[in-house]
């Protein structure tokens, strides 16, 4: 993802001002500690929170202690700008987090409890989902529940209206947003006013030019952002953005999604996720994508960003200071990583895949199971921009460099440079 949303101001120190109604919200957590667990929520979409609610009632059912979940759901974006004092107050035991960079940032700074105990009885998880779960210090941290893959989202009764047909390169791709135009059709929803839905058009772009590699050093602040690689991330990005919805710094992914669904856009870069949720169920089959363009032959259609969100244990959980409290949460936690919690839960959402080995796929639609082709067949799997560096780059420099772009992609030697002054000294002071 998703959601999959990137988080401003999450770093230790960089200057986040958490909301106190987030806190309030989020903190704090149920006396009956060893019956009730408090889960910290960032589903505030229906379509995800009622998947969710009806996993939690399922643990709930079997519970042989009776226990049960308390859920204490933020608005999404909300929970993500605020997380680092959410976790440095009085957080819920269990929270809903990102698998990969985003883990490990918030366990190297002793906010997590080491969960490997747990990760010792699982079953089903292959190990480079071990390893998007485990800290620098070889721990595991995260409990996976799903992933969901990033492309060009469209409806096939759209393109079947026009003839229109699924591009393998950039200039095709190019070829058919002129023509959408001309179909009076805006040819890419666009938005980016929640800071992070621009972040997957940037990755693929530097991925299908650059490469994975090039790509996961950029993000480790390895490379420069002022090179001659990047700029032409940026040049071919301006070169596609006639063709991008206009006013993306003031609209939502939501709104954007739902210009999809009303036929008014032909295409989007979304997730899996953002496109399904606001899709109604009687029209979820006529949704349908197909993987980023080529621009580059030597990097193909290699990488796919797939992000992973699961759970983990934070560190000053208030339960979690007994015993009865910790076995409760991580309780809760084998049974999120089951094959069984994975089911009811993409029962519900089917804009997701699950990353247990031994779920039902028998019951996937036909878009969960290209997803899943699409995925599996990648030379390399990126986890989004957001998740594959450090938060506060992420939060401090790229949401307003890449909106700062949106509104003016004219200038962008001016971009680049400042990107690079800034990642230096954010690196400096890791």
């Amino acid at each position: 993802m998703s959601r999959r949303t990137l988080l401003r101001g999450t770093a230790l120190g960089a200057g986040a001002v958490a909301l106190p109604s987030l806190l309030t919200a989020c903190g704090g957590g149920p006396a009956d500690a060893g019956k009730t667990v408090a889960m910290g929520s960032n589903a505030s979409d229906p379509v995800p929170k009622k998947a969710y609610a009806e996993a939690f009632k399922a643990y709930a059912k079997q519970s042989k202690d009776d226990r049960k979940v308390k859920v204490n759901t933020v608005d999404h974006n909300s929970f993500q700008e605020n997380i680092n004092r959410y976790l440095q107050s009085t957080p819920d035991d269990v929270f809903m987090w990102f698998a990969g960079y985003r883990m490990q940032f918030f366990a190297k700074k002793n906010l997590l409890h080491d969960i490997s105990d747990v990760w010792s009885g699982f079953d089903g998880f292959t190990d480079a989902i071990k390893d998007q779960s485990t800290g620098e210090d070889g721990k595991q941290y995260f409990v996976p529940y799903y992933y969901y893959p990033w492309a060009v989202f469209h409806r096939k009764s759209v393109f079947q209206k026009y003839g229109y047909e699924a591009p393998k390169d950039l200039d095709a791709y190019v070829a058919l947003a002129k023509q959408m135009q001309k179909d009076k059709l805006v040819p890419i929803a666009f938005a980016d006013k929640d800071g992070w839905p621009a972040m997957g058009t940037f990755d693929y772009l530097d991925m299908r030019i650059n490469g994975y590699e090039f790509h996961k050093a950029l993000m480790a602040g390895e490379k420069a952002w002022n090179g001659p690689e990047v700029k032409e991330v940026f040049d071919t990005w301006r070169r596609l953005m006639p063709y991008h919805q206009e006013g993306a710094n003031g609209r939502t992914w939501q709104e954007a999604a739902q210009g999809l669904q009303k036929s008014e856009a032909g295409m989007a870069v979304f997730g899996l996720p953002q496109p399904g949720q606001q899709f109604p169920d009687d029209e979820r089959d006529d949704l349908d994508f197909f993987a980023f363009p080529e621009i580059n032959p030597e990097h193909g259609q290699d990488a796919v960003e797939a992000p992973i969100d699961g759970f983990l244990l934070a560190k000053k959980g208030k339960n979690l200071k007994n015993d009865k409290g910790m076995d409760a949460a991580k309780d809760l936690l084998k049974f999120l990583a089951t094959a069984e919690a994975e089911n009811i839960y993409l029962t519900h959402d089917p804009s997701n895949i699950a990353v247990h080995e031994g779920a039902d796929t028998g019951k996937y639609t036909e878009l969960q199971k290209k997803a899943v082709e699409l995925v599996s067949g990648a030379q390399q799997i990126s986890q989004f921009l957001d998740r594959d560096t450090r938060p506060d780059f992420a939060s401090t420099v790229m949401i307003p460099a890449l909106q700062s772009f949106i509104g003016n992609p004219k200038d962008v030697d001016g971009l680049v440079n400042d990107i690079e002054r800034q990642k230096k000294t954010v690196f400096a002071a890791a």
